[in-house]
C-alpha cells in the first residue's frame, strides 16, 4: 500500500468538504419537500396551488386568487390562508415560494410555504399584515386668531 502523500490527504479532504457543503447546501429543499409531502392531508389530486388542510392544529388553505388579488411579479396568484388570516407568499425567480413569515426559508410550494409559517409561527396566530397606510383624517381648521385690542 503506497505512503498517504501530503497532495492525496489534501485531495480527499476537499472531496469530503465538497460532498459535505452539497449535503448541507440540499437539506432544506430535502426538508421543505418531506414537510410538502408528509402525512398525506389535504387534496393531493388538486392544483398544486389549492389546498385545505389542518397542519398541527392550524387550519391552512390555498387556492388562486381571484382578478383583483395581490400578487408579485408576475408569479401565479396564489391566495394562501392560515386560520383565515390571508398569509402573503411571493414565488422567487427560481420557482420557489417564501412568506413574510419563514422570508429566509425558501421552499418549492405554496402549501409548504403554509406549513413552514405554521411551523415559525409556534401556536401564536397570524395577524393581518397591513396592506396600505391608513388614510391621515384632514386636520382641524385653526380658528382665525383675533386681533387683540
Amino acid at each position: 500500500m503506497p505512503a498517504l502523500s501530503r497532495r492525496r490527504a489534501l485531495t480527499a479532504a476537499a472531496a469530503l468538504t465538497a460532498t459535505a457543503g452539497g449535503a448541507a447546501a440540499l437539506a432544506p429543499a430535502a426538508r421543505a419537500d418531506a414537510r410538502d409531502h408528509g402525512h398525506g392531508h389535504g387534496r393531493h389530486d388538486a392544483a398544486p396551488d389549492h389546498f385545505d388542510e389542518v397542519y398541527r392544529g392550524r387550519r391552512i388553505q390555498g387556492r388562486p386568487a381571484s382578478a383583483g388579488g395581490h400578487h408579485h411579479h408576475g408569479g401565479p396568484a396564489v391566495a394562501v390562508f392560515v386560520d383565515g388570516v390571508e398569509l402573503h407568499v411571493m414565488q422567487n425567480a427560481d420557482g420557489s415560494w417564501i412568506s413574510v413569515v419563514s422570508h429566509y426559508d425558501p421552499v418549492p410550494t405554496p402549501r409548504a410555504a403554509a406549513r413552514a409559517a405554521v411551523d415559525e409561527l409556534q401556536g401564536s396566530p397570524l395577524l393581518p399584515f397591513p396592506t396600505a397606510p391608513a388614510p391621515a383624517s384632514p386636520a382641524e381648521p385653526a380658528e382665525p386668531s383675533k386681533p387683540a385690542n
